[in-house]
């Protein structure tokens, strides 16, 4: 199942890589093209953005430390997947996913210098972003969901475990 999980990993940056080769090759940057829209208001766009940054255009500028800090997570979290450090099937699942995300926009930073972005949903005001984006921030959720949910289980397992030998 690991193995099928980081196949599908490789496949969703494959996706990232030709989704944003399309948006570089077709589009100039600021252009923007309405997909989903009601009445004046567009809701869903393909803008093409060029972000030098991380999430929000945090730590602009600054590729370098932003592709060492990428590299040093997914090398880690490539090490636990490998190493069955990580086994819960959903678990393997999540990082995966982040994992996706993580190398689609370090392949972005290492060739074009920036990370292309192109998703703009305007119905909220929410920053544009790409597929890696959408991969990373799933998984990530979904992790923090599960260990949540984990946590909980366990919590009241040891509690009603504590209860039962109590009344021994």
């Amino acid at each position: 199942m690991l193995y099928i999980a980081l196949a599908v990993a490789a496949g969703l940056v494959g996706l990232d890589q030709l989704t944003k080769f399309l948006i570089d090759s077709n589009m100039t940057v600021h252009d923007s093209i309405p997909l989903i829209g009601f009445g004046d208001t567009k809701v869903l766009n393909i803008t093409y953005e060029r972000n030098t940054g991380a999430a929000f255009s945090l730590l602009e500028n600054r590729q370098i430390f932003l592709i060492i800090l990428t590299a040093a997570v997914m090398l880690g979290m490539l090490y636990l997947l490998l190493s069955r450090r990580i086994r819960k099937p959903i678990y393997v699942w999540c990082v995966s996913f982040i994992l996706a995300g993580g190398i689609g926009n370090l392949i972005d930073r290492l060739v074009r210098g920036f990370v292309v972005d192109f998703i703009d949903f305007r119905l909220i005001n929410f920053a544009v972003f790409n597929v890696a984006d959408i991969c990373a921030v799933v998984g990530a959720i979904g992790l923090l969901i599960f260990v949540i949910i984990d946590e909980v289980k366990d919590h009241r397992e040891k509690k009603s475990k504590k209860q039962t030998d109590g009344e021994s």
